[in-house]
């Protein structure tokens, strides 16, 4: 598989199940309704476990622009695919929240909370500060970097081409993938009840343009005004961590 392709469908597998798990808890007569923060942080790990079990081996499962950006910064990834994988990864999410809405559509329709509905597809945060939105979607992604980093095996190439795709694989097979589930559901639980942790732009962005575009009754504006603290916060948050790496020559 191409390793734009892999990021394109792991991204989009990420969303449909990540925003997923969002639309079953809070949209109306769905059997999760109401069941509560603890089912999205596990959802979103399950769905992050799913997407880099599925397209590890041929990506690496970046899955985030964020990711991607700190790779590369750490020079553990081309500056030159980092481009490519950007684009696959919005489109992969707009498509996986595209099929989110296909799926709910009748609660979609049943329900009249704009705001719950704009949750199914992008992060808000629970008190709106700028400075503080910034801060907590900084740091949550800056741990989600460090991590990924730190596991890095030093023995594997990043560097996604025909002559070494068949020696990436995730360690120990699928069970090499689950850390990293654990690891965004644990970022969720602790660090996420401030702005919903996005720690990952296209996974907001994405399906904010989703929002925009596709026919969800009453479903409000998407709230552009606060677009830019997912995007900008994680990008920020990774690309220090990854800095801060190289010079630490970890």
């Amino acid at each position: 598989m191409h390793p734009y392709l892999a990021e394109f469908i792991g991204t989009l597998i990420l969303v449909l199940l990540g925003n997923g798990v969002v639309a079953n808890v809070v949209l109306p007569q769905t059997k999760g309704n109401n069941s509560g923060w603890m089912v999205i942080c596990f959802g979103w790990g399950m769905a992050v476990f799913v997407a880099v079990w599925c397209v590890g081996p041929y990506s690496g499962a970046h899955i985030n622009p964020a990711v991607t950006l700190a790779l590369a910064t750490a020079g553990k990834f081309s500056w030159a695919k980092t481009g490519g994988y950007i684009a696959a990864q919005m489109l992969g999410a707009i498509v996986g929240a595209t099929l989110v809405y296909l799926i709910y559509r009748d609660h979609y329709a049943i329900g009249d909370d704009r705001g719950a509905k704009l949750a199914t597809f992008s992060t808000a945060p629970a008190i709106r500060r700028t400075s503080s939105n910034l801060i907590s979607e900084f740091f949550g992604t800056a741990v989600l970097a460090i991590a990924i980093l730190l596991a890095v095996d030093p023995t594997v190439s990043f560097e996604t081409n025909a002559a070494n795709l068949p020696s990436l694989t995730i360690g120990l097979g699928t069970i090499g993938a689950l850390p990293v589930g654990l690891l965004v559901c644990a970022i969720g639980l602790s660090l996420g009840g401030t702005t919903g942790y996005a720690i990952n732009p296209a996974r907001d962005l994405g399906p904010r343009i989703a929002h925009a575009i596709l026919p969800i009754p009453s479903k409000g504006d998407s709230d552009w005004g606060y677009a830019w603290i997912p995007v900008v916060g994680p990008i920020a948050g990774a690309m220090t961590v990854a800095y801060a790496y190289t010079l630490l020559d970890i």
